[in-house]
C-alpha cells in the first residue's frame, strides 16, 4: 500500500464490518492480535469502522502514526476509551492527564530519569537481579514472569521512591493481575462507566488493595522526606496560589510510576526469555558475548558499550513482542490523514504489533534476528516503523531506565543460566493494555 497522500475524499476508508451494538469489540477481544493484523493486511494503511463509542481509524503506516504522535500531537489526547480502561486504576497520573497538569507533573518527575540519575541506578539493578537469582536452583522450574515482575517492582520502588517494597510484592502483583484480567470484559467497552458489572467490581477491589500500599508509601515519605525521591518532590510542590498537590493527585502519580515502571520491563524480559529458548543459536551468540565481556563478573554500566549484541537482542525482542502492543488517541479537532478526514472525537489506533511485523520495513519480519539491527538498517528505517516506547511529547518518560534495566538483568541471568521452555508451553498474550501472558511461562533453569 502506497504511503502517498491521495486526494481528500468525503468517503471513509474500508474496514472490517462489525456486529450490531458491539461493533468490532467482540472480534478484537476474542483474537486481538489476529484482528489488528488482518485489518492492516486486508485494508491497507488506514482502516475504518464504527464501534459503540464512535468512529475508529486504525493507522498502519509510520508516516500516519508520526502525524498523530509527533507532527500534530497537540490535536490528539488519550481520550475517553483510554481513560475508561486505565483511569479506574491510575487516576489522573502522567499516563492519563492532559494539558497543564501533565506538563507540570512530568516536569517534576523528569529529574528521576535524567541520564546522570539513571547511571546511579545501574549497580542497584544488578544487585537486585543477583538477589533474585540466589533463589534459583539447577534443574528447577521457575515461573519467570512472576520472577521478573518481582525484581523489576523492587527496582522501581528503590530507584524512584527510595524504599524497599518486599512485603508488598504479592499485594501489588495480585492487584495488577486482577485489574488486567478485568479489563478484558466486553461489558467495559459497551456499557456506560457508571453501570456496575462483575469486572468493574474486580477493578475496584484491585484499586483498594493497591491503595493500601501506595498511601503507606506516601505517608512514609511525608514523615521522612528526602531530596532524591519522587514522592518527596511531589509533596513539596505548590501551585501559583501556594496550594500543595492533594494526596489523591500524588497517589495517582505513584501508582502510575509503580505500575508502568515495572510492568513493561518485566514483560520484555519474560518474552525475551521465551524467544531465546525458541532460538538457541541466538542464545549461543549472546552467551559468547557475555563470556567475552564479563567473564564471571556482574555487568556494570561501563560494560554496556561492549554488550552490543545484548542490546540487539533486547531491541529485536521488543520489535517482535512489543510490551505495549498498541496506542490509542482521540482527535480533538478534525484532521486529514492519508487523504481521509478524521472527525473530532474519533478514536485512532496505532499498533506496534502490526507495524513492527510489516514486511515493508523488516525482512523476514516474523523471525527473531537480532543481527538485523545494524547502523545502516536503523538509518534506513522510517522513523515510526519502530516505536516500542511511543513517540513525541508523550513518549515513555522511563525509556532509558527500561533499556538499562532490561540489558543488565538479561546479562545477569544469561551469564549464569540457560533457560528451557517446559514442553507444551504456548504463548497466549492479552492486548488490552500490555502484552501480558494469559498463562504462566514455566521454564527450567540450568546452571552454566
Amino acid at each position: 500500500m502506497s504511503s502517498d497522500v491521495p486526494a481528500i475524499t468525503d468517503e471513509r476508508p474500508d474496514g472490517p464490518d462489525g456486529l450490531p451494538i458491539v461493533g468490532n469489540q467482540l472480534a478484537f477481544l476474542r483474537d486481538p492480535y489476529g484482528f489488528m493484523t488482518r485489518t492492516a493486511r486486508e485494508y491497507g494503511d488506514i482502516a475504518y469502522w464504527e464501534d459503540p463509542g464512535g468512529p475508529v481509524f486504525q493507522l498502519n503506516h509510520p508516516e500516519y502514526i508520526e502525524q498523530v504522535l509527533v507532527q500534530n500531537n497537540q490535536n490528539y489526547v488519550k481520550g475517553d476509551r483510554f481513560q475508561q480502561t486505565l483511569g479506574p486504576l491510575t487516576g489522573n497520573g502522567i499516563l492519563n492527564s492532559e494539558g497543564a497538569v501533565w506538563r507540570r507533573n512530568r516536569h517534576l518527575i523528569q529529574p528521576a530519569f535524567h541520564p546522570d540519575r539513571i547511571r546511579e541506578y545501574a549497580t542497584m539493578m544488578t544487585d537486585f537481579a543477583e538477589d533474585a537469582l540466589a533463589d534459583w536452583e539447577d534443574g528447577q522450574t521457575r515461573h519467570v514472569h512472576e520472577d521478573m515482575m518481582e525484581v523489576t517492582l523492587k527496582i522501581v520502588a528503590r530507584a524512584l521512591f527510595g524504599t524497599d517494597i518486599d512485603e508488598h510484592v504479592d499485594t501489588v502483583g495480585s492487584a495488577l493481575e486482577e485489574f488486567m484480567e478485568a479489563t478484558e470484559s466486553l461489558a467495559n467497552f459497551v456499557l456506560p462507566p457508571q453501570v456496575p458489572t462483575p469486572a468493574r467490581r474486580r477493578i475496584e477491589r484491585a484499586r483498594e488493595n493497591l491503595d493500601e500500599v501506595v498511601y503507606q508509601l506516601i505517608e512514609q515519605r511525608r514523615a521522612n522526606p528526602t531530596d532524591r525521591d519522587v514522592i518527596s518532590k511531589l509533596l513539596e510542590v505548590t501551585d501559583e496560589e501556594g496550594e500543595a498537590m492533594s494526596t489523591e493527585q500524588i497517589r495517582d502519580e505513584v501508582v502510575t510510576l509503580l505500575l508502568a515502571g515495572h510492568e513493561t520491563t518485566a514483560l520484555s524480559l519474560t518474552l525475551t526469555f521465551y524467544v531465546l529458548a525458541k532460538n538457541p543459536s541466538v542464545e549461543e551468540t549472546l552467551v559468547a558475548e557475555l563470556e567475552d565481556v564479563l567473564g564471571d563478573d556482574a555487568p556494570t554500566m561501563d560494560d554496556l558499550s561492549e554488550l552490543t549484541y545484548t542490546e540487539k537482542v533486547v531491541k529485536e525482542s521488543m520489535r517482535l513482542y512489543p510490551p505495549v502492543p498498541g496506542i490509542i488517541r482521540e482527535a480533538v479537532k478534525p484532521d486529514v490523514i492519508g487523504g481521509y478526514e478524521i472527525p473530532a472525537g474519533a478514536s485512532v489506533r496505532m499498533h506496534q504489533w502490526v507495524v513492527h511485523r510489516d514486511p515493508r520495513w523488516y525482512d523476514d519480519p516474523l523471525a527473531f534476528h537480532p543481527e538485523r539491527w545494524t547502523d545502516e538498517m536503523e538509518s534506513d528505517l522510517p522513523k515510526l516503523a519502530y516505536f516500542p516506547f511511543a513517540a513525541g511529547p508523550r513518549r515513555c518518560i522511563g525509556d532509558r531506565f527500561a533499556m538499562l534495566e532490561a540489558r543488565l538483568i538479561l546479562a545477569t541471568v544469561y551469564r549464569d543460566y540457560h533457560l528451557e521452555l517446559e514442553p507444551g508451553t504456548d504463548l497466549d498474550l492479552r492486548a488490552t493494555i500490555t502484552a501480558r501472558p494469559k498463562h504462566e511461562i514455566p521454564m527450567t533453569v540450568r546452571e552454566r
